[in-house]
């Protein structure tokens, strides 16, 4: 009995490590020790389609109008819990990406809930310290397939609202279904880093993807 918890429990920390690896597996992953790591199901010039496990996040909800102020706030929350502000008083590894997930706005003047996430590294993916701050808790990701386009510069709101804007023109176009109801902005470099920054868009695939050679 001894034994067979003891595999279960080595097959749950090698699966953990699976889905959240080293960085050096990812090109764009360049200045954390882990990395959410996938699957590529398909790709064209537009976009490209991508396989994920399940994963759980360190989360935090802020309202706001724009994302930017909302990010603000909300990541020196989260900053706050993997630098001790945890029940363990542990230190926690930042890991990449840092993933925004933002509300579908019916109109302009409307605010937004915003919900930051860190991706919890593999050490803690499974038993990972309680926050000691009411408002930050703990989420989990589906196994899933994305939508995702790329691009480079900052992560701001202008550049996230553009390139989802044009990824959804894409799905669209080629007639994809996608959760319309919320997407992923999502961020690999820190504010430090000048030159050669990664950001994506994610919109959540319903049914089987769609992706032709070229859209």
């Amino acid at each position: 009995m001894v034994y067979f918890v003891g595999l279960v429990g080595l097959l749950l920390i090698l699966t953990a490590e699976a889905r959240v690896g080293i960085s050096s597996e990812s090109s764009f992953c360049t200045e954390s020790r882990e990395c959410l790591l996938y699957d590529l199901v398909c790709k064209n010039d537009d976009y490209e389609v991508r396989h994920y496990d399940s994963v759980k996040w360190v989360s935090t909800d802020e309202e706001s109008h724009f994302m930017d102020k909302a990010m603000y706030t909300a990541f020196q929350r989260l900053f706050k819990y993997i630098t001790g502000s945890n029940e363990a008083g542990v230190n926690i590894n930042m890991t990449t990406p840092v993933t925004v997930k933002i509300e579908e706005k019916k109109r302009l003047w409307q605010s937004s809930v915003f919900t930051l996430n860190f991706l919890l590294p593999s050490d803690y993916q499974f038993i990972p310290p309680q926050p000691t701050d009411g408002s930050v808790y703990f989420t989990e990701t589906p196994d899933m397939k994305v939508y995702v386009r790329s691009y480079g510069g900052w992560m701001m709101s202008l550049t996230s609202n553009v390139n989802s804007m044009l990824l959804k023109r894409q799905l669209d176009k080629v007639q994809a279904t996608y959760n319309k109801d919320y997407h992923y902005a999502v961020g690999y470099d820190s504010p430090m880093k000048i030159l050669n920054r990664h950001n994506e868009v994610w919109y959540m695939v319903e049914g089987e993807p769609v992706c032709p050679t070229s859209s």
